[in-house]
């Protein structure tokens, strides 16, 4: 059976907001080896136009592809190369981008998260509800931050979560970008460290790692009766992980809450790279099968 062949999602605004967010989808897409789509949606066309005036949604579709092109090309400094895919669409953006979500074969879809106001830019509900809906992963990535390239990826963990589709996602990276990991086990309570069931099961995530050849490192995060949240972003804050992995859609001791809210606020609380992972099925289980 012939194998498919799986892509990047980079929503681009073409104007300089977007020129950040172009540039990490090109860092990764090189580390990655894959290829990558870039779209730019345009306004969502109202009833008349939808029902009177296809031809002019199909002409500003094409003139916004060609203008998208232009922009690429000028941030390369060549012509596409034959991995690079310009696409523009009209409609709302994230409806477009969970639409491609179920219908194309996307590794990830990349979005800028940095809460700006720019023609094309997703506000804070927008970004939550594709990464609650999405059929395949999100990262989340900040214009304003830079590209930095991934060194480091750290992964939340509990005792009662599965980690399968985590561990996945970052051996996988982790090969690509040559990065150790770092697991974050939460303890609770207030028990000696080295006899808690949060060590133990970050050992054995340890020594799965190793046994693929990836360097990886344990940090204890002392949760108590704060928020995870807080203790999450603070651990991001002073070590600077250049990719944090994530699940959403899960009830979590880590937190207690809704795993939901917890991804919300790791997305927006962190400058740096968030890669949201679901509960649905996504194309890299066949990378390792």
């Amino acid at each position: 059976m012939e194998q498919k062949a799986y892509s990047i999602l980079a929503l681009i605004s073409p104007n300089k907001e977007g020129e950040t967010v172009l540039k990490e989808a090109l860092y990764l897409q090189s580390t990655l080896e894959v290829k990558l789509v870039i779209l730019n949606v345009l306004k969502e066309p109202g009833f008349f136009e939808r029902n009177f005036q296809a031809q002019e949604i199909e002409a500003a579709e094409e003139k916004a592809k060609k203008e998208l092109t232009s922009f690429v090309e000028n941030v390369l400094g060549n012509q596409l190369p034959d991995d690079i895919v310009i696409s523009a669409r009209a409609g709302n953006p994230v409806d477009v981008l969970l639409e491609k979500s179920k219908s194309d074969s996307l590794e990830f879809i990349l979005i800028d998260k940095s809460d700006s106001d720019y023609p094309g830019a997703l506000t804070k509900d927008e970004i939550d509800r594709l990464i609650s809906l999405s059929t395949c992963p999100v990262l989340t990535v900040n214009k304003d931050f830079g590209v930095p390239a991934i060194k480091n990826i750290a992964i939340p963990i509990d005792i009662t979560q599965s980690t399968k589709k985590r561990l996945l996602w970052a051996t996988f990276l982790a090969k690509k970008h040559k990065a150790k990991i770092t697991i974050l086990s939460a303890l609770k309570a207030n028990i000696n460290e080295k006899k808690s069931l949060a060590l133990k099961n970050a050992q054995k995530i340890k020594h799965l790692l190793w046994d693929h050849d990836i360097e990886c490192d344990i940090k204890i995060l002392k949760v108590y009766d704060q928020d995870a949240h807080e203790v999450i972003l603070k651990y991001i804050k002073e070590e600077k992980p250049e990719l944090i992995i994530i699940r959403t859609h899960q009830e979590s001791i880590f937190s207690n809450t809704n795993i939901g809210k917890f991804a919300s606020e790791i997305v927006h609380g962190s400058k740096l790279p968030v890669f949201a992972v679901n509960y649905t099925p996504n194309p890299i289980d066949s990378l390792f099968l």
